[in-house]
């Protein structure tokens, strides 16, 4: 029988949630988990070890939020009930607050297995209290400067997180940090490996984004491989049953890596019932991740959004920007401490922009003429800028594209009337 021993932390949790959407609509919703984190501090880890299928851990610096709604749509799609948190709840009061939702007064919530996206630096925090059965590491990227000073930092806290691994640890043997981590990890877990052909590699020049690719490619037969991409369109081998075709939610070779992630996480917690078959044709009916190469229609303006958030996400998404597109807005907001972050970019590939955005506007208008890219307008008033960029009529060519940092996300989603990054948990 489930204790009741947390019913007063989940009933304060509660009443302390009301209240702060009360206090302010849309927001403050970190502040119960907060408060629950602070009055039954095992309350996070005692629920999240309690799911029957156990615990699976998404993390690394980039393609978090991706790999982990893809990992969820394949194991609903195998019958399975997932509990499962939004991108923006992937730190401890975000994923309590997630629980909060969700949980019953005597800790117990209903489904078969948890997936969480994790933030490596506070998923390491809390890794001590967690015993995950599966953890998938995605890669490590040049990141966030004023948290993860270099990339030997990423690294030692990814690996905290795959070392409380019970079963598997899922791990990117193109990435050359992860490849090592996988040496220092205990004989009783498995490690399953994914990783691009040589032959896909020599299609991406400027490489995969990590901060460190290793030099030798995956065996054929020793993990799972892509094999092909185009576009939108990926071929993934399975050592099992051979080859598949795989549609991407979003046009770049990023997106086909975190599908291998997500089905090497999948096959880890589904054992000998999963199909690749079924899990192929649930990617392939994904729709675009919120902000990620998601296309909208707003006024009866067709909009592609296209988030980045590190150096290499920025880098991957200009390289993988449709040929022609002749409309384009980025909004650099307040997220983005030091412009001097995104330096290492070429944003050459982009041309032509309308106009520059956000609280970094003029930060991000001088490295674009610094790349000769030609920039008509800068306006740092995301709303005003959207205006006039919505207003001009539709392209020749492409759709309007909107590139923007987090905090430009949240500031067009908001002025445009876009829902808020709510998914069901369950």
């Amino acid at each position: 029988m489930k204790s009741v021993k947390y019913a007063p932390a989940i009933l304060i949790g509660r009443a302390v949630r009301v209240l702060a959407r009360w206090r302010k609509p849309g927001g403050g919703s970190a502040i119960p988990g907060v408060v629950v984190n602070r009055i039954a501090p095992r309350f996070l880890a005692d629920t999240l070890n309690g799911f029957p299928l156990g615990l699976v851990i998404v993390t690394g610096s980039s393609g978090k939020s991706t790999t982990t709604k893809m990992l969820v749509a394949v194991l609903r799609a195998h019958g399975l009930t997932v509990f499962t948190n939004q991108s923006t709840a992937n730190i401890s009061q975000g994923l309590t607050s997630a629980l909060l939702e969700r949980v019953s007064l005597t800790g117990y919530i209903a489904g078969d297995v948890a997936v969480l996206e994790m933030d490596e630096g506070h998923g390491a925090f809390i890794a001590g209290s967690l015993t995950p059965r599966v953890v998938a590491l995605t890669n490590v990227m040049v990141d966030q400067i004023d948290r993860f000073h270099d990339s030997e930092m990423v690294a030692g806290l990814l690996a905290k997180i795959a070392a409380r691994a019970t079963e598997t640890v899922v791990l990117n043997a193109d990435d050359r940090y992860l490849a090592d981590l996988a040496h220092t990890l205990g004989s009783s877990v498995r490690v399953s490996r994914y990783g691009v052909t040589a032959d896909v590699l020599a299609q991406y020049p400027r490489g995969l984004g990590y901060a460190d690719t290793a030099t030798a490619r995956l065996p054929s037969g020793m993990g799972l491989q892509l094999t092909g991409m185009a576009g939108r369109t990926a071929e993934v081998e399975f050592p099992s049953s051979g080859r598949h075709g795989v549609t991407l939610p979003a046009r770049g070779i990023h997106y086909a890596v975190d599908a291998l992630t997500a089905l090497g996480a999948a096959e880890a917690t589904l054992g000998e019932s999963f199909d690749p078959a079924v899990a192929c044709a649930a990617l392939s009916a994904m729709p675009a991740v919120f902000g990620r190469g998601e296309v909208v229609t707003v006024g009866g303006k067709i909009i592609e959004f296209v988030l980045v958030q590190n150096p290499s996400s920025f880098q991957l998404n200009v390289n993988s920007l449709e040929a022609g597109t002749e409309q384009i807005i980025v909004i650099i907001g307040s997220d983005v401490r030091d412009p001097s972050y995104f330096w290492p970019v070429d944003t050459s590939g982009l041309g032509h922009v309308l106009i520059a955005s956000g609280l970094k506007a003029h930060d991000i208008a001088l490295q674009l003429a610094y790349d000769n890219v030609r920039v008509d307008r800068i306006e740092p008033d995301v709303p005003t800028a959207l205006d006039a960029f919505l207003a001009l009529p539709d392209p020749a060519s492409g759709v309007k594209t909107i590139i923007f940092s987090a905090d430009g996300m949240r500031r067009t989603r908001a002025h445009l009337g876009l829902v808020s990054n709510a998914e069901e948990s369950v």
